[in-house]
């Protein structure tokens, strides 16, 4: 995963977009369109709240703790003796946010850019605008344990955090649900709450299980009637467009909602620059974008005066974008369930 879960910020073009209230009503009393694919406009999709609830506090940690890190040149054992200053680094703040939902956000001392969620504003940022570890930044929170899932670089600061006696554990982090369960259960034993991990991993999947569930009772069943989607990655003011296939992220969450992940059905995997003839081949019905990558891009219509292919296609026609904030689109965690429950909202419910 190069770019997912990017935070596209003000700094990196155009005025960061302001949110909308969230639908807090339950998801049986909405209104659902009979055809989704004919609905009109942009929408936001918002989730209840931003919050990442703690399974746990207080929990017992059983330390020291013996991990596997799976560096980039290859497994080794670790051995985690002291958690007391934890600093956890990933693209899309997933890491960060398992940590939080473990109960053990007070260990943290630093965050990466897409850490956004309440309780962590007053930490200081460890990573550049091109998410990009600053050793010195690092060093001076003297942490005793970095978790990553090597996502964010150099590599080579990374090394010299462990030479400078930093603890430093590398997490499978696989952009999905499942990805999810599994980091909880990864992130638990490394910090010696085993227990409490397995704990959060039910969760997480019991209230995925849950709303996928509701999806699908609105989600057309018919192949051909399924909202074709594909997710854009923006930063307009860089001449940044990039569509995401499979293996990125995207095509797991546009599976969860019951639609079709066009670009993967068309062979485009990963993430790479969009190009005119791919996307008015995939003609989606609905574009998927982060919510400050639209607004740096100016909007739909500056989108579309940019990038004219785009209003050749369904999407653009009836500019069906869905945009989401950049730190929760793309960001597989504890708050899983609630960014599928605001984006099917989004894709399938009347305003």
């Amino acid at each position: 995963m190069l770019l997912a879960g990017c935070a596209v910020t003000a700094d990196a073009g155009g005025p960061a977009a302001t949110t909308p209230p969230a639908d807090t009503r339950p998801f049986s009393e909405l209104d659902f369109y009979p055809d989704p694919r004919l609905a009109e406009g942009a929408r936001t999709a918002v989730v209840a709240t931003d919050a990442v609830d703690p399974i746990a506090h207080d929990a017992a940690q059983l330390l020291p703790a013996t991990v596997v890190s799976h560096d980039p040149d290859g497994d080794r054992d670790v051995v985690v003796r002291d958690t007391s200053r934890v600093i956890a680094l990933d693209l899309a703040g997933s890491l960060a946010a398992t940590v939080w939902g473990l109960g053990l956000g007070d260990t943290l001392v630093g965050r990466d850019m897409s850490t956004t969620f309440p309780g962590t504003e007053h930490l200081p940022i460890v990573t550049s605008g091109a998410h990009a570890v600053n050793a010195e930044s690092v060093l001076a929170l003297r942490p005793t344990l970095v978790l990553t899932d090597g996502t964010i670089g150099p590599r080579d600061v990374l090394e010299q955090l462990r030479e400078s006696g930093v603890t430093v554990v590398f997490l499978e982090n696989e952009a999905s649900l499942e990805g999810a369960v599994q980091l909880a259960r990864d992130t638990g034993r490394a910090l010696g709450v085993a227990e409490v991990g397995e704990l959060l991993a039910e969760r997480i999947a019991s209230e995925v299980d849950t709303v996928r569930a509701q999806i699908a009772a609105v989600a057309p069943s018919d192949a051909d009637k399924k909202l074709r989607i594909v997710f854009l990655y923006l930063r307009g003011t860089s001449g940044i467009y990039y569509l995401f296939g499979a293996e990125s992220g995207a095509d797991h969450l546009i599976e969860a909602l019951g639609a079709r992940d066009v670009a993967a059905e068309l062979g485009w995997e990963g993430m790479r620059p969009m190009t005119d003839e791919a996307m008015v081949e995939a003609d989606p019905d609905v574009v998927l974008v982060m919510t400050n990558g639209l607004a740096s891009a100016g909007g739909v219509d500056g989108l579309l005066e940019a990038k004219p292919a785009l209003a050749l296609t369904s999407a653009g026609k009836h500019e069906r974008f869905v945009d989401m904030g950049d730190g929760q689109l793309l960001s597989f965690g504890p708050r899983s369930a609630l960014v599928l429950d605001a984006l099917a909202r989004a894709l399938y419910a009347k305003p």
